[in-house]
């Protein structure tokens, strides 16, 4: 079994835990404090071409994170569906970037740097930091009023690769080669506008340079691993798991659980369009398998107390669907025992009759349907109080979640 991915609860338990974030966020104020970070000077200097030390700084840290993420990625150490990256919303995200940059530029600091000049009592950084809280204030205040801009153009999980519609490799290592030039760019910049002697840069940056660069080279050769190379990994444990009937629930559990206001049901049905308009249970969506790559992005954004049940008109599809969702790192994927079928023949009623011979493991419908009505069948919507069914609950909530919000430093 691989060691990955780690918990520090796990391994320090919930206060170790607690202290490990104390001395990382300690770590994290002190290296800003003695990079010159809580002088609202040096960090305006660069606005001006004369300092371009937050350049330099910030710049390295997203090359070097990038990098380490990818290359664990590629290696299989790090599952990158598990790193939350914000949902992109393009207009308010570029207001937003415009507003907090004239903030930046006008009071010296950006929300991370004033907290580090505020903590070593500096007099502009405590008023910067409670002009950031008043901000909140006011913004929670007053939304409601533009919620309709505030939620507009979203794009989900819109990343550069998505954009660019490039391997991930070749986007990284454009990134970096972009990050270098800048890098080279913004020391001349020094020398022009802040008289700076290019000969005090230290010359292990051009080792350092290379070494990114090489972990680029190594990202784009080795390539991210697919959903098959995913499920490769995972399919000796998740087989065991749907051979011992682990996760097909039984429609009755499903009928309960859509009625448990503790937990969101979204229920994926994964038949042709055809065979989801001649019936299907009220409030699924359609998804065929072949478009589940285009939607798996956004059931990460789901809350964390989402169930979600794929369902086919026998097993078959689903369990496709449900391989492709736990490789994705989809969590609390379920499928429906039985299928279509058996959640007719548990709830069906005598408007719906079953094939002559109808063959059982095929994943066909075994009902004729005289109308295509969809959700409109009463087994679409049946009450959950004229059934007592006997069954084994199977619905375990795991609450696997990454952080759902980030930051400026």
């Amino acid at each position: 079994m691989s060691p990955f991915p780690l918990s520090l609860s796990t391994i320090f338990g919930h206060w170790g835990a607690y202290v490990v974030y104390l001395i990382i966020g300690f770590g994290f104020g002190y290296v800003l404090e003695i990079a010159g970070f809580g002088n609202s000077k040096k960090l305006a200097a660069q606005f001006y071409f004369k300092d371009l030390t937050v350049l330099k700084v910030m710049f390295s840290a997203i090359i070097v994170a990038m990098s380490l993420i990818f290359t664990a990625s590629a290696l299989g150490l790090l599952d990158y569906n598990l790193i939350w990256v914000n949902p992109t919303y393009l207009w308010p995200g570029i207001l937003g970037g415009l507003i907090m940059g004239f903030g930046f530029i006008i009071g010296g600091f950006c929300p991370g740097t004033s907290m580090v000049a505020a903590a070593t009592a500096k007099i502009d950084g405590i008023f910067f930091v409670l002009g950031v809280f008043f901000g909140i204030f006011l913004f929670g205040e007053t939304v409601e009023n533009y919620s309709v801009f505030w939620t507009s153009s979203y794009l989900g999980r819109f990343t550069l690769q998505d954009w660019l519609g490039l391997p991930t490799g070749v986007v990284v290592l454009i990134v970096i080669f972009m990050a270098l030039f800048m890098f080279w760019g913004g020391e001349k910049l020094e020398v022009i506008f802040g008289g700076k002697n290019p000969a005090s840069e230290p010359k292990w940056r051009y080792a350092a340079a290379g070494a990114l660069v090489l972990v680029g080279v190594f990202a784009l050769v080795m390539g991210q691993p697919t959903a098959e190379d995913r499920w490769a990994r995972l399919a000796p444990e998740k087989n065991a798991v749907l051979a011992n009937r682990e996760v097909q629930i039984h429609p009755g559990e499903l009928l309960e659980i859509t009625s448990d206001t503790t937990l969101k049901v979204m229920m994926l049905d994964v038949r042709s369009e055809a065979d989801y308009n001649l019936f299907h249970i009220l409030d699924s969506r359609n998804i065929p398998l072949a478009d589940l790559p285009n939607i798996v992005a956004d059931l990460h954004f789901e809350p964390a107390n989402t169930v979600f049940v794929t369902m086919s008109n026998d097993e078959e599809a689903a369990t496709e669907a449900w391989k492709y969702l736990v490789a994705e790192a989809v969590p609390n994927v379920y499928i429906l025992e039985g299928g279509i079928n058996n959640w007719i023949a548990t709830f069906g009623d005598d408007d719906l009759t079953k094939r002559f011979n109808a063959g059982a493991g095929d994943d066909q419908l075994c009902y004729i349907f005289d109308s295509a009505l969809g959700e409109r069948y009463s087994a679409a919507e049946p009450d959950a109080e004229e059934f007592e069914l006997e069954y084994v609950p199977k619905v375990k909530l795991e609450i696997k979640r990454a952080p759902t919000s980030g930051g400026c430093g």
